[in-house]
């Protein structure tokens, strides 16, 4: 089966992608931003180069920093669309399947193709606040109401996510809720966990932004400082300078970073304690699955009730219900640093979870029968 993938190129994309490595498909990629070639995905058919209309090799950033307007002017002018492009790929392809990751990056650009050629058949991946944030604003729900009803195959990475989809327009074949980036690694990651009692790590995810609300896990954090003597707070992945300000603020032994890679990620999570995770949006956290095969406890919150489809309040983890409210945040952190018993219980109830449902084997098996399905 020919298979033509649709996305951006970031983390997730390239996990999932990885699953058809070694599937027998025929398996193409539209850069849909024509970010450029990818060697870590040399194994597929790319299709790269598209947009440049103008100045290809050199002279486009000059441009562009010096002067906006004349390059959006030559840009609009010169450069290939992403419906001529994509158009293009779609006619000397001739997939059997187009596969489109997040909406409004790569569904919304090529509807007016998949609905000039309605024969073809289009699956879509919703990640993240990919449906439940942007439902919310009027020109990206108008996107979603037009994008769903021509879909023909969804995957989610939440329950929650399909019916909202089923609400927007979508009548396909959904094809299940699956991590975003297909499953994890776990024989990796069991050669680095530690036990619970070794554990002195409280991780906490940093981002202050349209969704992350890290500020009021730090604000919990400080009126609890009495409880952390025994402990290290490291929070990770900021680049908000009010986050970075609070290790000076307290006097709590607290580590702010900045960006770290994957590898570093899963050394902090598989020996700290707990794991805090919050937002206003989301769907199934994928750093808080990670940190679920882990083994750190994770405290999360839980917009839409995605969260509560993986984690039981008060057995595998516990749920942050209002993500601005500090005092509920702090009564989470210390219900988890006084209860020893539950952290142990979970530990080994997401382990054995880990190994049933977010394997990397495991996920792939199933994600290729999808595929499978679809071109029986």
């Amino acid at each position: 089966m020919k298979i033509l993938l649709v996305s951006m190129n970031n983390l997730h994309f390239t996990r999932w992608s990885e699953q058809l490595r070694e599937s027998g498909h025929e398996i193409y990629w539209f850069d849909i931003l024509d970010q450029g070639y990818s060697p870590a995905m040399s194994w597929m058919t790319q299709v790269t180069g598209w947009k440049k209309g103008f100045l290809k090799k050199k002279g486009r950033s000059f441009i562009k920093k010096r002067f906006p307007k004349f390059f959006s002017f030559l840009s609009s002018k010169l450069d290939v669309s992403v419906e001529t492009a994509f158009e293009k790929a779609l006619l000397e392809i001739q997939p059997d399947v187009v596969h489109s990751f997040a909406l409004y990056i790569s569904c919304t650009p090529i509807l007016k193709v998949m609905n000039t050629y309605e024969n073809v058949k289009w699956m879509y991946s919703s990640w993240g606040s990919d449906l439940y944030y942007y439902q919310n604003i009027p020109e990206y729900l108008n996107d979603i109401q037009k994008v769903l009803p021509r879909v023909d195959y969804l995957i989610t990475d939440c329950l929650r996510d399909h019916k909202i989809a089923i609400k927007h327009g979508f009548k396909g074949d959904f094809l299940g809720a699956f991590p975003g980036g297909g499953g994890f690694e776990l024989e990796n990651i069991q050669k680095r966990i530690k036990t619970v009692s070794e554990r002195k790590v409280i991780l906490i995810k940093g981002n202050q932004n349209r969704s992350g609300r890290a500020l009021p896990v730090l604000e919990a954090i400080v009126t609890i400082k009495d409880l952390l003597t025994d402990y290290q707070v490291v929070v990770f992945g900021t680049k908000n300078q009010d986050v970075f300000e609070f290790q000076n603020e307290t006097n709590i032994d607290i580590q702010v970073l900045g960006w770290l890679t994957h590898d570093q990620i899963i050394n902090f999570m598989s020996k700290a304690l707990i794991y805090i995770g919050n937002s206003n949006s989301d769907g199934m956290p994928n750093t808080m699955l990670e940190a679920i095969c882990c083994g750190a406890f994770p405290i999360q919150s839980n917009p839409g009730g995605a969260t509560a489809e993986v984690v039981t309040h008060r057995l595998n983890g516990l749920l942050i219900e209002d993500c601005e409210d500090h005092m509920e945040i702090r009564e989470q952190i210390t219900f988890a640093l006084d209860n020893n018993e539950v952290l142990l219980d979970a530990f080994k109830y997401n382990q054995t979870y880990a190994q049933e449902h977010l394997s990397r084997v495991v996920v792939t098996r199933k994600v290729l029968k999808i595929y499978d399905i679809i071109y029986s």
